[in-house]
């Protein structure tokens, strides 16, 4: 008999290779969904910052004034003037109030939160000195002793406050 028809020796088998995997791809989908989260993070973030902003408060010119330094704990007082009616008004956290004393529990609570808060107050140029100074009493009564105000180097800047 012959060999020839049946092979009992020893035959290598095929091993099969896996595929090559093609490289992953690029996924932009996750990384939108990220971008879109942090632009709504800081566009919630400085939205409040510009809503404590009055545009109508015309700020005194000081020309040694200083960059503002940005503070997490600091709390925006607006002292607003109204010609028409000879008017003035006081503004905290987007509410009037008619006297500055009312802004002394409000304030209190601010420091029983922060100890180190700091108020910027926002004083009309045509605010009378009177008023600025009951503000001022209501923030020493809330005892804040950290305060700044607000101000504009130039005329023609109203809008950059230092």
């Amino acid at each position: 008999m012959s060999d020839a028809g049946h092979s009992h020796g020893k035959s290598k088998k095929k091993v099969r290779k896996p595929d090559h995997e093609p490289d992953p791809e690029f996924q932009i989908a996750p990384m939108i969904d990220i971008l879109l989260v942090l632009l709504v993070f800081f566009m919630s973030i400085s939205s409040t910052e510009v809503l404590q902003s009055n545009k109508e408060i015309h700020l005194p010119i000081a020309k040694e004034a200083k960059e503002a330094k940005d503070n997490p704990g600091q709390v925006i007082i607006n002292v607003t003037y109204t010609p028409m009616n000879d008017m003035t008004g006081v503004e905290l956290d987007q509410k009037d109030y008619s006297s500055p004393s009312d802004l002394v529990p409000l304030l209190q609570n601010k420091v029983a939160a922060n100890p180190l808060v700091r108020v910027l107050i926002r004083a009309d140029r045509e605010v009378k000195y009177d008023f600025v100074r009951q503000v001022l009493q209501a923030v020493g009564q809330s005892g804040i002793g950290n305060v700044t105000f607000s101000v504009v180097d130039k005329e023609a800047s109203p809008s950059t406050p230092s």
